[in-house]
């Protein structure tokens, strides 16, 4: 996961001006607050806030500051954070950092996931880190083909050479194969390089939804084919919340307001004024530029990434048993996870569906 976010950074970098190392695979190792019932929510912890100071917390990541972390910059920006008694420190992630490690070790207090894949990993491995908030309800994942390509429905990208990592082979690959009847004759290594993609215009190629189309449409012009794989199955829940079950136990109300904050940011961040959310990802990585921010924040509405499925009415970060058991069932079938792997103890629908930030959302 880290190489792909690595890598791909690098080339979409290279595209829009703003990286210029060569591009190469390395090796894996201000919202003003808005009243409403969150308001009431929150009296309480200004309160406490204002009594015995703010409880510290350190948030990992697994990348550099981006638009697809900007609810949880947002609400260290706009002060959310803080009004929910809370001194957060946000830990970036990179090609050098594994902060996964470092939450299941007691050195973070909260960690971005990537997918539920790691959730059952964790619970594979007996790993004492639980999946708290699910803020993206749809895994970015897409495959892209060229406009002129024969390809009008997801079968159709049974025809095509597909470019897709090592990583990708190793689970949605397997979900492709086994839901749809791909082969892994068609397909090519994808070393996150999308030269072999752009001069094949009967190929596809892996990426994400917030990004890689952007970067092909910078170079080509033309608006290429995507295919969220999301829309087609592949239910993973996406950007989760993890912590140590230790600290559920001690502290829940700790971990209920991190929750909570967070989801508020992310409302913040989507549907409010993210200036200061986008600066704050400015300031943390230089590399990010205002075009890239507002692309992959309108990608994210566009798709339903974050507010979609259950999050409509339940809130963001919305997480339910039928939707992980169902998820697990479909690896399983894949070959991606063992079925004996208690997957019910990796996650926890605790501090979820309560309806935070709802008013937030605007009306349609």
């Amino acid at each position: 996961m880290l190489q792909a976010k690595f890598t791909h950074s690098l080339w979409i970098g290279a595209v829009l001006g703003f990286v210029s190392l060569p591009l190469i695979a390395l090796p894996f190792i201000a919202l003003p607050f808005i009243a409403g019932p969150a308001v009431a929510q929150q009296a309480t912890k200004d309160a406490r806030t204002a009594a015995g100071g703010l409880d510290k917390v350190s948030f990992g990541t697994n990348w550099v500051a981006e638009a697809e972390h900007g609810g949880f910059y947002q609400a260290l920006a706009d002060g959310t954070y803080k009004r929910y008694g809370l001194d957060v420190t946000i830990v970036p992630g990179g090609p050098n950092v594994n902060n996964r490690i470092l939450l299941a070790v007691g050195k973070l207090d909260f960690f971005m996931s990537a997918n539920t894949l790691q959730t059952f990993d964790a619970a594979t491995q007996n790993v004492p880190t639980v999946a708290v908030a699910a803020m993206f309800q749809k895994d970015p994942q897409v495959l892209i083909a060229h406009p002129g390509a024969n390809a009008q429905t997801f079968s159709d990208l049974k025809k095509l050479t597909l470019y897709v990592s090592k990583e990708g082979m190793t689970s949605y690959f397997q979900w492709l194969k086994s839901e749809y009847g791909f082969e892994e004759s068609q397909v090519k290594p994808y070393n996150f390089n999308p030269q072999p993609f752009l001069v094949d215009g009967n190929s596809a190629m892996q990426g994400y939804v917030t990004s890689e189309p952007y970067a092909i449409e910078k170079i080509t012009s033309t608006k290429p084919k995507i295919f969220l794989l999301a829309d087609y199955g592949f239910s993973s829940y996406s950007t989760l919340i993890e912590t140590r079950r230790q600290l559920i136990e001690d502290k829940p109300d700790l971990v209920q307001r991190f929750v909570d904050a967070s989801i508020v940011g992310w409302y913040h961040y989507l549907y409010g004024d993210n200036r200061a959310g986008n600066e704050l990802i400015k300031k943390r990585n230089p590399e990010m530029t205002d075009d890239l921010l507002a692309n992959s924040v309108a990608r994210m509405k566009e798709y339903g990434i974050v507010d979609s499925g259950d999050a409509l009415t339940l809130g963001i970060g919305a997480m339910s048993d039928a939707r992980v058991a169902s998820f697990f069932d479909k690896m399983v079938h894949a070959g991606v996870v063992k079925p004996t792997v208690n997957f019910h103890r990796a996650y926890t629908l605790q501090f979820v569906n309560k309806r935070v930030g709802v008013e937030l959302r605007p009306a349609k």
